[in-house]
């Protein structure tokens, strides 16, 4: 007897990709806005911006996303508060359920966070240029190394929408067939999360393994474990990492210098920190701050 085929339909369907984007702006930029016939959507990854969508004006912050629908006019500005981490992503859909966005401001979930960070990640292997420009219009293409990552990019991105709606239209989680391995799962992400915010209340300090270990009452072997799992990174390699991310939001709120950044953040030295900067991010915090300040004057 033979097979039958199915074919399976698409829900969302992504055309082209006009500009992905991460930006790090200054605590007072402002952009003056645009209109372009496709969607575009704007996560708040850390801080907070005030978004401009024809004549509504709404604060974001951490954790929330807005669609712009073709042909709307958007804005945004810092608040002057705390520097704000941006990403952009803009795209054609013409699908019926793109519609479920239309004047949306929503929330994003660990799993669509993680989603948008992959689709930056390839999106740096597969375009030939900064994705922190916030006036490139266009993204010239390159050959990637990595096999697939548009194809991934455009996966990416529809499963993020496709997650979303049924998120907000079917928020009941489903009910696991393995009871023991989703409550082991569940563990360990709190854990995960439980530490990491361990990590952020004490960004300012210096914290040793062990003293990490005893703080929250597990191994060390586990505890390496776990973020070599979550993050694929020892906790050391992550928590300097969320050091020098902490001192970029500083430089970029521009209330303190340099050698303030490091103390503030328990380096020994400002020439340990300058180095421990530049290893991280390819840049001196001079560097950094020079970079930044010329996109936020239109001068990249």
């Amino acid at each position: 007897m033979g097979y039958d085929g199915v074919s399976l339909k698409n829900s969302i369907s992504i055309g082209k990709v006009y500009s992905i984007h991460y930006f790090e702006y200054m605590s007072d930029f402002t952009f003056g806005g645009e209109i372009h016939n496709f969607w575009e959507l704007i996560c708040v990854d850390k801080g907070e911006i005030g978004v401009t969508a024809d004549k509504n004006f709404t604060i974001l912050r951490t954790g929330d996303i807005a669609f712009h629908q073709p042909n709307e006019f958007h804005s945004v500005q810092a608040t002057g508060g705390i520097a704000p981490n941006l990403v952009v992503i803009s795209f054609d859909c013409h699908d019926s359920a793109i519609n479920f966005f239309r004047k949306r401001i929503l929330k994003i979930d660990d799993l669509e966070r993680n989603l948008l960070a992959n689709i930056i990640i390839e999106a740096r292997n597969c375009f030939d240029c900064r994705l922190d420009d916030p006036y490139l219009m266009n993204m010239p293409q390159k050959e990637s190394s990595v096999f697939g990552t548009e194809q991934m990019i455009l996966n990416y991105l529809e499963h993020f929408l496709i997650h979303i709606i049924r998120r907000y239209l079917a928020p009941a989680a489903p009910i696991s067939n393995n009871p023991v391995k989703a409550g082991k799962l569940k563990s360990d992400d709190e854990t995960f999360s439980h530490i990491k915010d361990y990590l952020e209340n004490n960004v300012r300090n210096n914290l040793t393994i062990e003293q990490i270990c005893y703080d929250n009452l597990i191994g060390r072997s586990q505890l390496q474990k776990l973020f070599k799992k979550q993050c694929g990174m020892g906790i050391i390699e992550y928590f300097s990492s969320m050091k020098i991310n902490a001192a970029k939001e500083m430089i970029r709120t521009k209330q303190m210098n340099f050698t303030q950044i490091s103390e503030q953040l328990g380096y020994t030295s400002i020439h340990y920190f300058s180095r421990r900067f530049k290893k991280e991010t390819g840049m001196t915090p001079s560097e950094y701050a020079s970079s930044i300040k010329a996109m936020a004057e239109g001068q990249f």
